[in-house]
């Protein structure tokens, strides 16, 4: 009898799983949820360079690799076989926001610039910020100034009746004493 009372628990725990998915229905880890509920936590990942259409509107053919170099960074990828070819690339995956991936090729002739390959989808900066924010337009932001008419409506600080002293007439407190500054002199200079 007692052998039977112990395999109970053990067939209740065997019943119950047939309602778990089957190895075949589960979803993928790759997919937004994991087991179709849990929702994994996403690294953020930015690589490259960001570069924008202001940022890429001053960069002309013939200026020198140096300028370029000042105008747009340091390249993502610069080929040793192709010393003539520099590879501004730059993606972004954050949580909440689409993949990004954007290719910028500048192609020199000896050491000035012949060619400035832009992407279609390159946005201004503006369009940038807006692409990559994930707050809430709905979420109501914190007031962080006040407006002149709020200052004006202020009630005037409260002066008491009895002034505190200020800690330079009295000097220091009693009962405290502090080591000298500079052990030579005895003064802070």
């Amino acid at each position: 009898m007692r052998p039977l009372l112990a395999s109970l628990p053990l067939l209740a725990l065997l019943g119950g799983c047939s309602y778990l998915p089957t190895w075949d229905s589960l979803p993928t880890v790759t997919g937004e949820k994991v087991l179709g509920f849990v929702t994994p936590y996403r690294v953020e990942v930015v690589q490259g360079n960001v570069l924008t259409k202001e940022m890429v509107a001053r960069v002309k053919p013939g200026m020198p690799k140096a300028q370029v170099r000042d105008l747009l960074g340091s390249p993502l990828l610069t080929d040793v076989f192709h010393e003539s070819r520099w590879d501004y690339v730059f993606t972004i995956r954050r949580q909440g926001t689409a993949y990004q991936q954007r290719l910028v090729v500048a192609t020199f002739d000896g050491d000035k610039l012949k060619e400035l390959t832009v992407p279609d989808d390159l946005p201004a900066e503006n369009d940038f910020v807006a692409a990559i924010n994930t707050f809430k337009p709905d979420r109501k932001q914190p007031k962080l100034e006040l407006s002149e008419a709020e200052r004006g409506a202020l009630p005037p600080p409260k002066k008491s009746a009895e002034a505190a002293p200020t800690a330079a007439a009295e000097g220091p407190a009693p009962g405290r004493t502090y080591p000298p500054l500079d052990a030579k002199t005895g003064t802070g200079s």
